[in-house]
Protein backbone atom coordinates (compact mmCIF):
# COMPACT_ATOMS: atom_id res chain seq x y z
CA UNK A 1 0.00 0.00 0.00
CA UNK A 2 2.95 2.18 0.15
CA UNK A 3 2.84 2.76 -3.68
CA UNK A 4 -0.77 3.26 -3.33
CA UNK A 5 -0.60 5.88 -0.98
CA UNK A 6 2.92 7.92 -2.51
CA UNK A 7 0.91 8.27 -5.47
CA UNK A 8 -2.21 9.91 -3.66
CA UNK A 9 0.25 12.12 -2.42
CA UNK A 10 1.95 13.00 -5.37
CA UNK A 11 -1.41 14.15 -6.90
CA UNK A 12 -2.79 15.78 -4.50
CA UNK A 13 -2.92 19.07 -5.50
CA UNK A 14 -4.54 17.29 -9.16
CA UNK A 15 -7.22 15.33 -7.49
CA UNK A 16 -8.44 18.02 -5.77
CA UNK A 17 -8.66 20.72 -8.54
CA UNK A 18 -10.52 17.65 -10.64
CA UNK A 19 -13.27 17.72 -7.82
CA UNK A 20 -13.76 21.46 -7.53
CA UNK A 21 -14.58 21.29 -11.59
CA UNK A 22 -16.65 19.20 -10.95
CA UNK A 23 -18.53 20.75 -8.36
CA UNK A 24 -18.65 24.40 -10.74
CA UNK A 25 -21.25 22.63 -12.94
CA UNK A 26 -24.84 22.80 -11.30
CA UNK A 27 -26.49 19.40 -12.05
CA UNK A 28 -29.72 20.59 -9.70
CA UNK A 29 -31.94 17.54 -11.11
CA UNK A 30 -35.11 19.04 -9.80
CA UNK A 31 -35.23 22.24 -11.88
CA UNK A 32 -35.63 21.92 -15.63
CA UNK A 33 -33.53 25.37 -15.85
CA UNK A 34 -30.62 23.27 -15.20
CA UNK A 35 -31.13 20.63 -17.35
CA UNK A 36 -28.45 21.32 -19.71
CA UNK A 37 -25.99 21.34 -16.73
CA UNK A 38 -26.93 17.97 -15.79
CA UNK A 39 -25.83 16.82 -19.32
CA UNK A 40 -22.90 18.73 -19.04
CA UNK A 41 -21.85 16.76 -16.09
CA UNK A 42 -22.84 13.77 -17.08
CA UNK A 43 -20.07 14.21 -19.83
CA UNK A 44 -17.29 16.12 -17.10
CA UNK A 45 -18.03 12.11 -14.81
CA UNK A 46 -17.72 9.97 -18.21
CA UNK A 47 -14.42 12.21 -19.09
CA UNK A 48 -13.12 11.23 -15.77
CA UNK A 49 -13.77 7.76 -15.63
CA UNK A 50 -12.17 7.25 -18.97
CA UNK A 51 -9.04 8.93 -17.23
CA UNK A 52 -9.16 6.96 -14.57
CA UNK A 53 -8.61 4.05 -16.63
CA UNK A 54 -12.21 2.60 -16.69
CA UNK A 55 -13.39 1.10 -20.14
CA UNK A 56 -16.81 1.12 -22.24
CA UNK A 57 -17.91 4.26 -20.58
CA UNK A 58 -20.92 5.51 -21.75
CA UNK A 59 -23.85 8.48 -21.22
CA UNK A 60 -26.57 6.24 -20.98
CA UNK A 61 -30.36 8.31 -21.60
CA UNK A 62 -33.21 7.67 -19.49
CA UNK A 63 -36.69 8.91 -19.78
CA UNK A 64 -34.93 12.00 -17.71
CA UNK A 65 -31.43 13.20 -16.69
CA UNK A 66 -28.82 10.24 -17.90
CA UNK A 67 -26.78 7.42 -16.57
CA UNK A 68 -22.94 7.71 -16.56
CA UNK A 69 -21.69 3.92 -16.48
CA UNK A 70 -18.15 2.26 -17.29
CA UNK A 71 -16.14 -0.64 -15.81
CA UNK A 72 -12.92 -2.96 -16.19
CA UNK A 73 -13.24 -6.22 -16.56
CA UNK A 74 -9.92 -7.89 -15.54
CA UNK A 75 -10.91 -11.65 -15.15
CA UNK A 76 -14.77 -12.99 -15.21
CA UNK A 77 -14.10 -15.66 -12.68
CA UNK A 78 -12.51 -12.76 -10.29
CA UNK A 79 -15.01 -11.13 -8.21
CA UNK A 80 -16.58 -7.58 -9.09
CA UNK A 81 -17.48 -4.61 -7.05
CA UNK A 82 -20.48 -2.76 -8.43
CA UNK A 83 -19.91 1.28 -7.21
CA UNK A 84 -23.11 3.53 -7.12
CA UNK A 85 -23.29 7.03 -7.11
CA UNK A 86 -25.08 10.50 -8.46
CA UNK A 87 -24.05 13.60 -9.85
CA UNK A 88 -26.86 15.02 -9.25
CA UNK A 89 -26.97 17.85 -6.45
CA UNK A 90 -30.49 19.80 -4.38
CA UNK A 91 -31.24 23.13 -5.33
CA UNK A 92 -28.98 25.94 -3.74
CA UNK A 93 -32.12 27.59 -1.88
CA UNK A 94 -32.12 29.92 -0.21
CA UNK A 95 -29.17 31.04 -1.86
CA UNK A 96 -28.77 34.29 0.04
CA UNK A 97 -27.88 32.23 3.32
CA UNK A 98 -24.91 30.87 1.47
CA UNK A 99 -21.23 32.30 2.76
CA UNK A 100 -19.79 32.13 -1.01
CA UNK A 101 -21.46 31.10 -4.03
CA UNK A 102 -23.33 27.72 -4.01
CA UNK A 103 -21.42 26.60 -7.38
CA UNK A 104 -18.12 28.73 -6.60
CA UNK A 105 -16.54 26.00 -4.36
CA UNK A 106 -14.07 27.59 -1.81
CA UNK A 107 -11.65 26.06 0.49
CA UNK A 108 -11.74 27.04 4.34
CA UNK A 109 -10.53 25.73 7.29
CA UNK A 110 -9.50 22.47 5.82
CA UNK A 111 -13.43 22.14 4.27
CA UNK A 112 -14.90 22.46 0.63
CA UNK A 113 -18.00 24.68 0.15
CA UNK A 114 -20.09 23.88 -2.56
CA UNK A 115 -23.62 22.66 -2.80
CA UNK A 116 -22.65 18.62 -3.78
CA UNK A 117 -19.38 18.84 -1.80
CA UNK A 118 -20.76 15.94 0.49
CA UNK A 119 -23.81 14.81 -1.06
CA UNK A 120 -22.35 13.15 -3.38
CA UNK A 121 -19.96 14.69 -5.78
CA UNK A 122 -16.75 14.57 -3.15
CA UNK A 123 -17.72 10.92 -2.04
CA UNK A 124 -18.33 9.60 -5.44
CA UNK A 125 -15.80 10.86 -7.10
CA UNK A 126 -13.57 8.89 -4.47
CA UNK A 127 -14.39 6.19 -5.75
CA UNK A 128 -13.29 7.39 -9.68
CA UNK A 129 -10.11 8.50 -7.93
CA UNK A 130 -9.42 5.14 -6.48
CA UNK A 131 -9.66 3.51 -9.09
CA UNK A 132 -6.88 5.15 -10.91
CA UNK A 133 -4.93 4.89 -8.16
CA UNK A 134 -4.93 1.30 -8.06
CA UNK A 135 -4.57 1.30 -11.90
CA UNK A 136 -1.06 2.98 -11.80
CA UNK A 137 -0.39 1.24 -8.28
CA UNK A 138 -0.03 -2.36 -9.21
CA UNK A 139 -3.80 -2.77 -10.64
CA UNK A 140 -6.86 -3.67 -9.78
CA UNK A 141 -7.27 -6.81 -7.21
CA UNK A 142 -10.99 -7.55 -8.95
CA UNK A 143 -13.48 -6.42 -11.39
CA UNK A 144 -14.88 -2.66 -11.52
CA UNK A 145 -18.28 -1.34 -12.83
CA UNK A 146 -19.08 1.79 -11.77
CA UNK A 147 -22.82 3.40 -12.53
CA UNK A 148 -23.23 7.39 -11.23
CA UNK A 149 -26.70 8.47 -12.12
CA UNK A 150 -28.44 12.07 -12.28
CA UNK A 151 -31.42 11.57 -10.22
CA UNK A 152 -31.36 10.23 -6.87
CA UNK A 153 -32.61 13.64 -5.47
CA UNK A 154 -35.92 13.09 -7.54
CA UNK A 155 -36.32 9.70 -6.69
CA UNK A 156 -34.16 7.53 -9.09
CA UNK A 157 -37.30 7.12 -10.83
CA UNK A 158 -35.53 6.26 -13.86
CA UNK A 159 -32.77 4.13 -12.44
CA UNK A 160 -35.00 1.24 -11.82
CA UNK A 161 -35.51 1.09 -15.37
CA UNK A 162 -32.08 1.14 -16.44
CA UNK A 163 -31.51 -1.64 -13.95
CA UNK A 164 -34.03 -4.22 -14.99
CA UNK A 165 -32.84 -3.45 -18.39
CA UNK A 166 -28.93 -4.11 -17.65
CA UNK A 167 -29.02 -6.84 -15.49
CA UNK A 168 -26.66 -8.58 -17.03
CA UNK A 169 -23.91 -5.65 -17.84
CA UNK A 170 -24.48 -4.83 -13.63
CA UNK A 171 -24.14 -8.87 -12.88
CA UNK A 172 -21.61 -8.23 -9.77
CA UNK A 173 -21.22 -9.82 -6.06
CA UNK A 174 -21.51 -6.31 -4.03
CA UNK A 175 -22.64 -2.89 -4.44
CA UNK A 176 -20.64 -0.03 -2.53
CA UNK A 177 -21.62 3.31 -2.15
CA UNK A 178 -20.28 6.24 -0.48
CA UNK A 179 -23.00 8.63 0.51
CA UNK A 180 -23.71 8.68 4.00
CA UNK A 181 -21.79 10.03 6.96
CA UNK A 182 -19.33 8.57 10.04
CA UNK A 183 -19.60 9.48 14.10
CA UNK A 184 -16.87 11.55 13.74
CA UNK A 185 -12.98 11.82 12.35
CA UNK A 186 -11.65 10.36 14.90
CA UNK A 187 -14.61 8.05 15.32
CA UNK A 188 -14.95 6.18 11.81
CA UNK A 189 -18.19 3.83 11.29
CA UNK A 190 -20.60 2.52 8.67
CA UNK A 191 -23.49 2.76 8.02
CA UNK A 192 -25.39 -0.76 8.40
CA UNK A 193 -29.33 0.54 7.77
CA UNK A 194 -31.48 3.10 6.41
CA UNK A 195 -34.84 4.26 5.83
CA UNK A 196 -37.61 4.18 3.49
CA UNK A 197 -39.21 7.22 2.00
CA UNK A 198 -42.38 8.72 1.13
CA UNK A 199 -42.84 12.15 0.01
CA UNK A 200 -46.25 14.04 -0.51
CA UNK A 201 -47.29 17.48 -1.67
CA UNK A 202 -50.93 18.23 -0.41
CA UNK A 203 -53.32 21.02 -1.60
CA UNK A 204 -55.90 22.92 -0.15
CA UNK A 205 -57.99 24.89 -1.92
CA UNK A 206 -61.26 27.38 -0.20
CA UNK A 207 -62.93 30.10 -2.20
CA UNK A 208 -62.51 29.88 -6.08
CA UNK A 209 -60.82 33.31 -5.65
CA UNK A 210 -58.17 35.24 -3.12
CA UNK A 211 -60.71 37.30 -0.80
CA UNK A 212 -60.45 40.35 1.41
CA UNK A 213 -59.85 39.49 4.33
CA UNK A 214 -61.87 42.16 6.20
CA UNK A 215 -65.23 41.82 3.95
CA UNK A 216 -65.07 37.79 4.35
CA UNK A 217 -63.03 36.73 7.19
CA UNK A 218 -64.55 34.97 10.05
CA UNK A 219 -67.21 34.17 7.25
CA UNK A 220 -65.07 31.01 4.82
CA UNK A 221 -62.45 28.72 5.73
CA UNK A 222 -59.27 30.16 5.02
CA UNK A 223 -56.77 27.27 3.41
CA UNK A 224 -53.94 27.95 5.73
CA UNK A 225 -55.44 28.03 8.52
CA UNK A 226 -57.11 24.77 7.26
CA UNK A 227 -53.73 23.29 6.46
CA UNK A 228 -52.03 24.27 9.94
CA UNK A 229 -54.69 22.60 11.51
CA UNK A 230 -55.05 19.13 9.29
CA UNK A 231 -50.70 19.44 9.94
CA UNK A 232 -50.74 19.89 13.24
CA UNK A 233 -53.29 17.01 13.91
CA UNK A 234 -50.77 14.73 12.66
CA UNK A 235 -48.68 14.01 15.62
CA UNK A 236 -50.33 13.22 19.31
CA UNK A 237 -48.92 14.44 22.40
CA UNK A 238 -46.40 11.76 22.48
CA UNK A 239 -45.22 12.93 18.96
CA UNK A 240 -46.49 9.83 17.55
CA UNK A 241 -48.00 10.17 13.96
CA UNK A 242 -51.55 10.02 14.32
CA UNK A 243 -52.36 8.19 10.62
CA UNK A 244 -54.42 5.18 11.55
CA UNK A 245 -52.28 2.12 10.33
CA UNK A 246 -49.36 4.02 10.30
CA UNK A 247 -47.02 1.94 12.79
CA UNK A 248 -48.80 -1.55 11.58
CA UNK A 249 -45.69 -3.43 10.38
CA UNK A 250 -42.87 -1.37 12.27
CA UNK A 251 -40.40 -3.66 12.89
CA UNK A 252 -39.50 -3.22 16.92
CA UNK A 253 -36.00 -3.07 17.71
CA UNK A 254 -35.19 -5.90 20.49
CA UNK A 255 -33.75 -4.39 23.78
CA UNK A 256 -30.30 -6.21 23.02
CA UNK A 257 -30.88 -4.70 19.36
CA UNK A 258 -31.55 -0.60 21.06
CA UNK A 259 -28.36 -1.41 23.79
CA UNK A 260 -26.16 -2.12 21.00
CA UNK A 261 -26.95 1.14 18.92
CA UNK A 262 -26.84 3.18 22.10
CA UNK A 263 -23.14 1.48 22.36
CA UNK A 264 -22.40 4.34 19.74
CA UNK A 265 -20.77 7.62 21.21
CA UNK A 266 -23.53 10.32 21.20
CA UNK A 267 -23.18 13.66 23.12
CA UNK A 268 -26.49 15.42 23.26
CA UNK A 269 -25.20 18.28 24.69
CA UNK A 270 -22.89 18.90 21.99
CA UNK A 271 -25.90 18.09 19.19
CA UNK A 272 -28.18 20.94 20.77
CA UNK A 273 -25.06 23.14 20.49
CA UNK A 274 -24.32 22.43 17.35
CA UNK A 275 -27.91 23.07 16.26
CA UNK A 276 -28.67 26.16 18.23
CA UNK A 277 -31.36 24.62 20.23
CA UNK A 278 -32.24 24.63 23.51
CA UNK A 279 -34.15 20.93 23.47
CA UNK A 280 -34.53 17.96 21.50
CA UNK A 281 -38.12 16.26 20.84
CA UNK A 282 -39.45 13.27 19.64
CA UNK A 283 -41.48 10.16 19.74
CA UNK A 284 -41.81 9.39 23.39
CA UNK A 285 -39.97 6.82 25.03
CA UNK A 286 -37.22 6.78 22.33
CA UNK A 287 -33.82 8.28 22.38
CA UNK A 288 -32.48 11.16 20.35
CA UNK A 289 -30.04 8.56 18.00
CA UNK A 290 -33.40 6.11 17.94
CA UNK A 291 -35.74 8.37 16.58
CA UNK A 292 -33.37 9.53 14.18
CA UNK A 293 -32.49 6.57 12.65
CA UNK A 294 -35.23 3.34 13.64
CA UNK A 295 -38.47 4.86 13.97
CA UNK A 296 -40.58 6.26 11.63
CA UNK A 297 -41.46 10.02 10.95
CA UNK A 298 -43.47 12.30 9.76
CA UNK A 299 -42.64 16.17 8.53
CA UNK A 300 -43.47 19.18 7.00
CA UNK A 301 -40.44 20.41 4.56
CA UNK A 302 -42.20 23.03 2.92
CA UNK A 303 -45.70 24.85 3.50
CA UNK A 304 -46.58 28.02 1.74
CA UNK A 305 -49.99 30.09 0.29
CA UNK A 306 -51.18 33.73 0.64
CA UNK A 307 -49.31 36.78 0.49
CA UNK A 308 -45.51 36.61 1.46
CA UNK A 309 -44.11 39.76 -0.43
CA UNK A 310 -43.02 42.28 1.15
CA UNK A 311 -45.01 44.81 3.25
CA UNK A 312 -48.92 43.67 3.98
CA UNK A 313 -52.14 42.41 1.41
CA UNK A 314 -54.82 41.54 3.83
CA UNK A 315 -55.80 38.52 2.07
CA UNK A 316 -57.69 35.29 2.48
CA UNK A 317 -55.64 33.15 -0.11
CA UNK A 318 -57.77 30.89 -1.84
CA UNK A 319 -55.21 28.03 -1.69
CA UNK A 320 -52.09 26.72 0.63
CA UNK A 321 -49.79 24.15 -0.08
CA UNK A 322 -47.46 21.91 1.99
CA UNK A 323 -44.74 19.08 0.74
CA UNK A 324 -44.46 16.37 3.91
CA UNK A 325 -41.61 13.57 4.05
CA UNK A 326 -42.22 11.05 6.00
CA UNK A 327 -39.14 8.40 6.64
CA UNK A 328 -40.09 4.45 6.99
CA UNK A 329 -38.40 1.78 8.70
CA UNK A 330 -38.16 -1.92 7.51
CA UNK A 331 -41.27 -3.89 6.88
CA UNK A 332 -43.08 -0.49 6.05
CA UNK A 333 -44.10 -0.45 2.56
CA UNK A 334 -43.61 3.39 0.92
CA UNK A 335 -47.15 2.83 -1.19
CA UNK A 336 -49.26 1.47 1.12
CA UNK A 337 -48.02 4.69 3.33
CA UNK A 338 -48.32 7.00 1.21
CA UNK A 339 -52.31 5.22 0.43
CA UNK A 340 -52.70 5.22 4.56
CA UNK A 341 -51.42 9.68 4.27
CA UNK A 342 -53.80 10.12 1.44
CA UNK A 343 -57.27 8.61 2.38
CA UNK A 344 -56.29 10.25 5.73
CA UNK A 345 -55.52 13.70 5.04
CA UNK A 346 -58.54 13.91 2.73
CA UNK A 347 -60.62 12.17 5.52
CA UNK A 348 -59.73 15.10 8.21
CA UNK A 349 -60.72 17.92 5.77
CA UNK A 350 -62.32 20.72 7.61
CA UNK A 351 -65.82 22.03 5.97
CA UNK A 352 -65.05 24.48 3.28
CA UNK A 353 -61.96 23.11 1.98
CA UNK A 354 -61.18 20.23 -1.07
CA UNK A 355 -58.01 18.43 -0.48
CA UNK A 356 -55.48 16.84 -2.90
CA UNK A 357 -52.18 14.68 -2.30
CA UNK A 358 -50.07 14.65 -5.16
CA UNK A 359 -47.66 11.35 -3.93
CA UNK A 360 -43.97 12.72 -5.44
CA UNK A 361 -41.50 9.21 -4.66
CA UNK A 362 -40.56 6.96 -2.13
CA UNK A 363 -38.34 3.68 -1.46
CA UNK A 364 -38.18 1.24 1.22
CA UNK A 365 -36.19 1.30 3.69
CA UNK A 366 -33.05 -1.72 4.24
CA UNK A 367 -30.53 -2.93 6.32
CA UNK A 368 -27.42 -4.52 5.55
CA UNK A 369 -25.29 -7.69 7.31
CA UNK A 370 -22.30 -7.10 9.19
CA UNK A 371 -21.12 -10.69 8.91
CA UNK A 372 -20.62 -10.43 5.04
CA UNK A 373 -16.93 -10.43 3.12
CA UNK A 374 -17.68 -6.62 1.72
CA UNK A 375 -18.54 -5.44 5.17
CA UNK A 376 -15.20 -7.17 6.96
CA UNK A 377 -13.47 -6.23 4.07
CA UNK A 378 -14.69 -2.39 4.96
CA UNK A 379 -14.02 -2.67 8.42
CA UNK A 380 -10.91 -3.69 7.39
CA UNK A 381 -9.88 -1.29 5.38
CA UNK A 382 -11.16 0.94 8.04
CA UNK A 383 -9.33 0.22 10.76
CA UNK A 384 -6.30 0.73 8.70
CA UNK A 385 -6.64 4.60 7.56
CA UNK A 386 -8.62 5.75 10.67
CA UNK A 387 -6.11 2.94 13.75
CA UNK A 388 -9.76 2.33 14.70
CA UNK A 389 -12.18 -0.53 14.28
CA UNK A 390 -15.48 1.28 12.82
CA UNK A 391 -18.61 0.66 14.88
CA UNK A 392 -21.76 -0.38 13.10
CA UNK A 393 -24.50 2.57 13.01
CA UNK A 394 -28.03 2.70 11.42
CA UNK A 395 -28.59 6.17 9.36
CA UNK A 396 -31.97 8.04 9.61
CA UNK A 397 -31.44 9.13 5.64
CA UNK A 398 -32.93 7.60 2.66
CA UNK A 399 -31.06 6.05 -0.58
CA UNK A 400 -34.00 3.69 -2.05
CA UNK A 401 -31.87 1.80 -4.93
CA UNK A 402 -30.36 0.12 -1.70
CA UNK A 403 -33.51 -2.12 -2.12
CA UNK A 404 -33.74 -1.59 -5.27
CA UNK A 405 -30.52 -3.41 -6.04
CA UNK A 406 -31.16 -6.05 -3.61
CA UNK A 407 -34.72 -6.71 -5.21
CA UNK A 408 -33.86 -6.73 -8.67
CA UNK A 409 -29.65 -8.02 -8.85
CA UNK A 410 -30.04 -9.59 -5.49
CA UNK A 411 -27.04 -7.92 -4.59
CA UNK A 412 -26.16 -6.89 -0.89
CA UNK A 413 -24.42 -3.38 -0.30
CA UNK A 414 -21.48 -2.15 1.81
CA UNK A 415 -22.81 1.92 2.98
CA UNK A 416 -19.23 3.22 2.78
CA UNK A 417 -19.53 6.87 3.39
CA UNK A 418 -17.08 9.35 4.84
CA UNK A 419 -19.14 12.51 5.52
CA UNK A 420 -19.96 13.50 8.25
CA UNK A 421 -23.83 14.75 9.75
CA UNK A 422 -22.74 18.26 10.49
CA UNK A 423 -21.28 18.92 6.56
CA UNK A 424 -25.00 20.73 5.84
CA UNK A 425 -26.14 18.53 2.75
CA UNK A 426 -29.48 19.51 2.03
CA UNK A 427 -28.84 23.26 3.43
CA UNK A 428 -26.89 26.13 2.50
CA UNK A 429 -23.34 26.22 3.15
CA UNK A 430 -22.79 22.45 2.38
CA UNK A 431 -19.06 21.11 2.82
CA UNK A 432 -17.07 17.90 3.03
CA UNK A 433 -13.53 18.26 4.55
CA UNK A 434 -10.30 17.93 2.45
CA UNK A 435 -9.23 15.13 5.24
CA UNK A 436 -12.58 13.13 4.26
CA UNK A 437 -12.15 13.00 0.62
CA UNK A 438 -8.36 12.10 0.70
CA UNK A 439 -9.35 9.48 3.77
CA UNK A 440 -11.69 7.81 0.58
CA UNK A 441 -9.07 7.65 -2.03
CA UNK A 442 -6.97 5.97 0.49
CA UNK A 443 -9.32 3.70 2.09
CA UNK A 444 -11.50 2.67 -0.88
CA UNK A 445 -8.46 0.78 -2.51
CA UNK A 446 -7.69 -1.21 0.76
CA UNK A 447 -11.45 -2.25 0.52
CA UNK A 448 -10.98 -3.70 -2.86
CA UNK A 449 -7.80 -6.01 -1.69
CA UNK A 450 -9.35 -7.36 1.29
CA UNK A 451 -12.61 -7.94 -0.66
CA UNK A 452 -10.80 -9.88 -3.25
CA UNK A 453 -8.71 -11.82 -0.76
CA UNK A 454 -11.30 -12.91 0.98
CA UNK A 455 -13.41 -13.90 -2.08
CA UNK A 456 -10.34 -16.14 -3.09
CA UNK A 457 -10.45 -17.58 0.37
CA UNK A 458 -14.10 -19.01 -0.18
Amino acid sequence: MQALDSYIDSNRDRFLSELLDLLRIPSVSADPVYKADVVRCAEEVKKRMLEAGLEKVEVCPTAGHPIVYGEKILDPSKPTVLVYGHYDVQPADPVELWHSGPFDPVIKGGMIYARGSADDKGQFYMHIKAVEVMMKSGGLPCNVKVMIEGEEEVGSKNLGVFVKANKERLKADVVLISDTAMIANDVPSINTGLRGLSYVEVEVTGPNRDLHSGVYGGAVSNPINALCEMIASLHDADRRVTIPGFYDTVNELSNAERKALAEAPFDEEAYMKDLDINAVRGEKGYSTEERSSIRPTLDVNGIWGGYIGEGAKTVLPSKAFAKLSMRLVPNQKSEAITKLFQDHFVRIAPPGVKVVVKPHHGGEAAVTPIDSAAYQAASKAMEETFGKKPIPTRGGGSIPIVALFEEELGLKTVLFGFGLDSDNIHSPNEKYGVFNYFQGIRTIPRFFHHFAAQESER
